[in-house]
């Protein structure tokens, strides 16, 4: 488990609901770092259908880059994507648990998530695979929160409603400004 005074906020949501834009936009906001979604880098540079030890691979160096930045964060650190969504990514592919997920989550808690509602149009990309499942899988991410008795808060709107929304939220977990 992670012990630090910097306050971890993972973002999660279904594919294509403004993750990456979100945290970019909090960091900014807050004048800390973040750390974006590996799984594109190794995804890109892959050459060829990914694995289940691809899949665990990416988001062993997910933890990697964030136990880097914390040590360059102010106060806050964001988190574009964590062990809940590799969780379900997994799970949802090959039909079947890993416990490298479930010790992940629950070893390595989040201090606050931020679940991105798809209530953003739905952008295609080479790496996005499930148009038309954003409520299928906010609904399985909503789920493995509340089974871990996990503090979230549902993040809706678009463009700087969004971002308000997400900060409002911050504010209000964390009695900051």
């Amino acid at each position: 488990m992670i012990e630090t005074m910097i306050k971890r906020i993972a973002i999660i949501g279904p594919e294509s609901s403004g993750k990456s834009e979100l945290s970019r936009a909090l960091a900014a906001k807050y004048e800390t770092g973040w750390v974006p979604e590996y799984a594109r880098e190794y995804l890109t540079g892959l050459g060829q259908p990914y694995s289940e030890s691809d899949v665990i691979a990416i988001y062993r160096k997910q933890w990697d880059q964030e136990c880097y930045a914390l040590k360059f964060a102010n106060n806050f650190l964001f988190i574009d994507t964590e062990f809940i969504i590799g969780k379900v990514w997994y799970e949802h592919v090959f039909n079947k648990k890993c416990e490298y997920f479930d010790f992940m989550i629950n070893q390595n808690p989040y201090d606050f998530y931020l679940l991105t509602l798809p209530d953003l149009p739905w952008e295609a990309d080479p790496l996005r695979e499930n148009p038309g499942k954003g409520v299928y899988f906010f609904d399985w991410y909503k789920n493995i929160l509340e089974q871990h008795n996990l503090p979230y808060s549902i993040i809706s709107g678009s463009g700087d409603d969004r971002l308000q929304c997400a900060i409002k939220s911050i504010v209000q977990y964390f009695s900051v400004s």
